[in-house]
């Protein structure tokens, strides 16, 4: 990741917003006393999340101040946070995190999904829960009740701007950010067959821990055709997914149109848009205590977090 991002990291104070310069961090309020201006007095208290629902406000901000905050760091009038004492956060916990489905037709393919011509159908959208979101660095919990846990890396973009009904050529001016969401299923949980209705996705994908998210958050201006982002990751050093976004179904654009069509979408809203080909349940391998998750995207950075048994 080249430009400018927002990351929130823990630090002896706690939490905290950053800017991120060259892969380090540089503390918002260090920033500011050292020049940076203008920031405003509620993006320092209400941190990554109090810019983000600022919309398209916080975004002109933080494009606004780049190159400040680029010559504050190189004439090291800031130093970066200090190596080992700081740990990255979620960027911020979305309220609102829409999936989009079988997005990639060789991930479709892999999984026995019989999909219909594009011409005759429509994204399919599901939802994910504020509980499942954690950071870099944070623990994927297993629970007892699933044997086949799965990694899905997703680019996901940040809603910046409120719309209704908007229209497929205008619906990217409505994306503020983009970072990275790993969709992890419990692919035996999303399944039941005590009702006559297929599938679970609740059971199987809203678990606690079920959405790393991060590492933090790229300005839309840095990636201006998100359907050319390369998306990969690797389980234990070993790569099982590495294909384009270009090879989605539904671009970025179609799905937020759509979306807009069902429900009016807010500044903070994400959209995780799908993963391509390479899951564990194609493959046959599932993640066990212990396992490690690299998710990367190109322009944004890398993800990373183990798997760890759910004690009872």
């Amino acid at each position: 990741m080249t430009g400018i991002a927002l990351a929130t990291y823990a630090g002896k104070q706690g939490c905290a917003p950053a800017l991120v310069l060259d892969q380090q961090l540089y503390d918002l309020r260090a920033m500011q006393q050292a020049g940076l201006e203008p920031v405003p007095l509620a993006y320092l208290e209400g941190g990554v999340e109090a810019i983000v629902k600022d919309g398209k406000n916080g975004q002109r901000w933080l494009e606004g101040v780049a190159a400040q905050a680029r010559t504050l760091a190189q004439t090291r009038k800031v130093d970066p946070v200090a190596e080992g004492s700081a740990h990255l956060q979620a960027p911020y916990v979305p309220q609102h995190m829409f999936c989009a489905a079988s997005n990639y037709a060789k991930h479709a393919n892999e999984m026995g999904t019989v999909l219909a011509a594009k011409s005759e159908s429509k994204p399919y959208m599901f939802l994910k829960l504020s509980n499942t979101v954690i950071g870099p660095g944070g623990t994927v919990l297993m629970p007892p009740e699933t044997a086949k846990l799965d990694w899905e890396v997703e680019l996901a973009a940040v809603i910046g701007k409120r719309c209704r009904r908007v229209s497929v050529e205008d619906a990217l001016d409505c994306v503020a950010y983009y970072t990275i969401l790993n969709d992890v299923t419990a692919r035996d949980l999303n399944l039941r067959t005590d009702y006559p209705f297929k599938h679970d996705w609740f059971q199987g994908k809203c678990h606690d821990t079920f959405a790393p998210f991060g590492p933090w958050l790229v300005p839309a201006s840095q990636i201006p055709d998100p359907q050319s982002v390369r998306m990969r990751l690797d389980v234990n050093g070993e790569t099982m997914q590495d294909d384009s976004a270009a090879t989605m179904i539904w671009t970025v654009r179609e799905q937020i149109a759509y979306l807009s069509t069902i429900v009016t979408l807010e500044p903070g809203d994400v959209i995780a848009t799908g993963t391509p080909t390479g899951v564990g349940m194609g493959r046959g391998v599932f993640l066990k205590d212990g396992d490690r998750m690299l998710a990367s995207i190109e322009g944004i950075g890398e993800l990373a977090n183990q798997v760890r048994a759910e004690a009872i």
